[in-house]
């Protein structure tokens, strides 16, 4: 038997047909909600686009048709306005249900986790948890964690750093709930949960570290939008790191592992932890990005930016022309029928701003509508209070029209000063942007020394100009008034310069670990710049302070 999107074309009469009888008789009921006969019709149609589904095995779409239903039955005779919400959220389905279908019988194609967020707005409505993201992705989740090479932990150290550690998830966490500085928020978890599977040894014990690493490095490098099912995961995974560090035996739900590993698949990026994942588990490429479903889920709930675009702009024009006969009125030149067209393009505007929403400036059109009929059997010029009320109306519209673009226009404020002033703060702003790239490049060329210093047994070649270079880039900070930062940059460049340029002996692995974390944290804070409120500044720099302190160097408090 031929099911899927390829059967669609089958049953496409029948099931369009359906719906729209399901969605007449959910109408007829809103309207009239004492007729039982008229919700127990929209059930059985409900019933048979379920059965139609489930039979050419749509697999989302019929999820949604199981969920549109146990909604509808849970709806009484005579239901109250207390159900408007349910009532309108049937609406909603619905049209969301045939849209999704009119696609795939365009695209040939079946894209079920489009249909989530609709299907997790109804179970919501009655009680229900939503579903996960990963509802509809499968993974072997028992695969093997590979042989990790052996990292040295010093006695304690699980205790210590894991704190810490946890504590570098957790700012970067605050950021991503705040939805500030999502790039480096991203990295800087990314990089604590790394630490952390190192710190307790790479093991079974540590899947969580080690799958979440790979999904947190996924989202950062295809800057995947933070949902709020997103912010919830990521909360979750901390809460179950504090369990990971108190008890020896906690291990992560199947069902944590499997959400991480979809976010992997669904990024699709090339990153060094996210390719391991999809080697060990055998992700295979979705057909499909973030942010494509994203993109798809706006059409399917209505329509698009381009076209509320197109619109406004359509509704100007229709502004110009009434505009224009309104002069000509006011000036006593217009012609009978260029009134008769003037009522009859009020009318057309006060229903076409009330469909698409705007229900405020439509009333105010409507309102006037008798007023400029009357105009017509008038052989004089209307009353001024007349035209100036018209007016008003129109310019209360043109700011109505206006909120269509707004989320596409940034909205900016400047403060105008005096011209000089004005140039001057542009040179400084400009002064800082490039003395930040500066201190960012030393630190992250610092890094990469560090790395090739530790893979080439120590020669300490590779370290020759780190310090001077940290100390160019705490000089800068001291000029930008980042005094504390600048104290922990120098900090770090005492550390390379006593312990690892002059001393024979090459620091432990664990300790080189933590110089890199103090690193990454300052690089944080640099690439955080303005958008960290004041208290996260604090906090990025207390997070470096103790990663100073741990490798013995003496800072403020």
């Amino acid at each position: 038997m031929v099911t899927g999107a390829t059967s669609l074309g089958l049953v496409r009469s029948e099931l369009f047909a359906t719906i729209e009888q399901a969605e007449q008789s959910l109408e007829l009921f809103i309207a009239d909600r004492l007729n039982v006969s008229l919700l127990q019709q929209a059930v059985e149609y409900l019933q048979q686009i379920r059965g139609i589904l489930k039979l050419i095995e749509l697999a989302g779409a019929e999820l949604l048709a199981q969920e549109i239903l146990l909604l509808a039955t849970d709806i009484p005779a005579g239901a109250g306005q207390e159900r408007d919400g349910q009532l309108a959220a049937l609406g909603k389905a619905l049209f969301v249900l045939r849209r999704y279908l009119e696609g795939i019988d365009i695209h040939r194609q079946e894209i079920p986790e489009l249909l989530l967020p609709i299907i997790n707005e109804l179970r919501q409505s009655t009680g229900q948890p939503s579903l996960p993201e990963s509802y509809f992705f499968s993974v072997r989740l028992d695969q093997p964690r590979p042989q990790q090479r052996n990292v040295e932990i010093q006695p304690g150290a699980a205790n210590r750093d894991g704190a810490r550690l946890r504590q570098m998830y957790q700012l970067g966490l605050m950021n991503v709930l705040r939805e500030q500085n999502l790039s480096a928020a991203l990295k800087l978890m990314s990089r604590a949960l790394g630490r952390l599977d190192d710190l307790l040894g790479g093991r079974e014990r540590s899947r969580l570290c080690w799958i979440g690493a790979a999904a947190l490095e996924a989202m950062a490098e295809a800057q995947m939008r933070p949902s709020k099912a997103r912010k919830q995961l990521l909360a979750r995974i901390d809460r179950d790191l504090r369990q990971l560090l108190l008890n020896p035996q906690f291990e992560a739900s199947r069902s944590l592992l499997k959400e991480m590993l979809y976010l992997v698949a669904l990024a699709g990026t090339q990153g060094e932890r996210a390719s391991e994942m999809r080697r060990i588990f055998g992700l295979a490429s979705l057909p499909f990005t973030d942010h494509l479903l994203e993109e798809e889920s706006r059409r399917l709930g209505g329509p698009g930016q381009e076209v509320m675009r197109s619109l406004s702009l359509a509704i100007r024009d229709e502004l110009v022309g009434v505009k224009d006969i309104l002069d000509l009125i006011e000036r006593g030149t217009a012609q009978l029928e260029s009134k008769q067209a003037l009522h009859a393009q009020i009318g057309k505007l006060a229903k076409t701003l009330d469909m698409i929403g705007l229900s405020s400036a439509g009333n105010a059109l409507q309102c006037l509508v008798a007023m400029v009929g009357a105009w017509s059997e008038r052989s004089d010029n209307p009353p001024a209070d007349e035209l100036l009320r018209l007016a008003d109306a129109l310019l209360y519209v043109e700011s109505m029209v206006a909120t269509l673009e707004q989320s596409e226009q940034r909205q900016r404020s400047t403060a105008r000063g005096g011209e000089g002033e004005s140039y001057a703060t542009h040179q400084l702003d400009e002064a800082r942007i490039v003395v930040i790239d500066e201190a960012q490049a030393g630190l992250a060329l610092a890094k990469r020394a560090i790395t090739a210093y530790l893979e080439s047994s120590g020669d300490k070649l590779n370290l020759a100009n780190v310090p001077t270079s940290l100390q160019a880039v705490r000089g800068g900070l001291w000029f930008l008034g980042l005094e504390r930062a600048a104290e922990l940059v120098g900090a770090c460049a005492g550390y390379i310069q006593t312990h690892m340029i002059e001393n024979a002996q090459i620091p432990s692995e664990q300790m080189l670990e933590t110089l890199a974390d103090a690193l990454t944290s300052l690089e944080f804070f640099l690439e955080g710049g303005a958008s960290l409120r004041p208290e996260g500044r604090q906090d990025v720099l207390d997070l470096a302070a103790d990663s100073v302190r741990a490798l013995g160097m003496q800072v403020a408090a």
